[in-house]
């Protein structure tokens, strides 16, 4: 009998025992959002103050998924270059993953995808502890695995608005997966760091 199960409901224990998923040990399997990132201008820099200070000033209320998008996660896209070709963005694109046995399918829908090259985005209601990060994970590395390609490494960001986290994912052969630190938009200049690594990560993508 085949199972279905939504993407809000998949788990990292469902991923590597149906689709045989691992983690990476080595550091330098996904060393891509420490090392060789781009310097910012002071202008990309006062962008990013502007930013959080709009956030910090919002977050006194409940802030939502779609002023999350709206306030924080577009200009972060946008600085980083994934307005311009030769990206596109689609949102709530439909994803579906198979084991090999067809003995699980995992159906959902992504928050925001960019694609052409492929870069998956996913995005969670802030202020809601039950949608950390944590919670967020297994949901973008389904969509990643649904991925059709598997010669190119694939990458992933999940954001509540105020945390920050990149994923690697390759398929050859086993699927191995690693994650950077969260970053904190309330630390220093974490989120000056964000743009960076996205501003890499869309130069590899871009130069793949």
């Amino acid at each position: 009998m085949v199972q279905l199960i939504q993407e809000r409901d998949i788990t990292l224990a469902q991923l590597i025992d149906e689709f045989g998923l691992q983690r990476a040990d080595n550091e330098q399997f996904f060393s891509e959002w420490q090392h060789d990132l781009p310097e910012l201008s002071d202008l990309e820099k006062e962008s990013l103050n502007q930013v959080k200070a709009e956030y910090l000033h919002l977050s006194r209320y409940q802030i939502l998924e779609p002023v999350v998008k709206m306030v924080v996660l577009s200009p972060l896209l946008r600085l980083a270059g994934f307005y311009q070709p030769p990206f596109y963005i689609a949102s709530e694109e439909e994803v579906r993953i198979s084991s090999e046995d067809e003995g699980t399918i995992v159906r959902g829908r992504i928050d925001i995808l960019v694609f052409h090259p492929p870069f998956w985005v996913l995005v969670i209601e802030a202020k809601r502890a039950e949608y950390s990060l944590e919670v967020a994970i297994p949901q973008a590395l389904a969509y990643m695995l649904a991925n059709p390609g598997n010669d190119r490494p694939t990458y992933g960001f999940v954001t509540n608005g105020q945390e920050f986290q990149f994923i690697k994912l390759t398929k050859q052969g086993t699927p191995r997966y690693a994650l950077s630190y969260t970053l904190s938009l309330n630390c220093r200049d974490d989120l000056h760091t964000v743009v960076k690594v996205l501003k890499h990560l869309a130069d590899l993508i871009r130069n793949s």
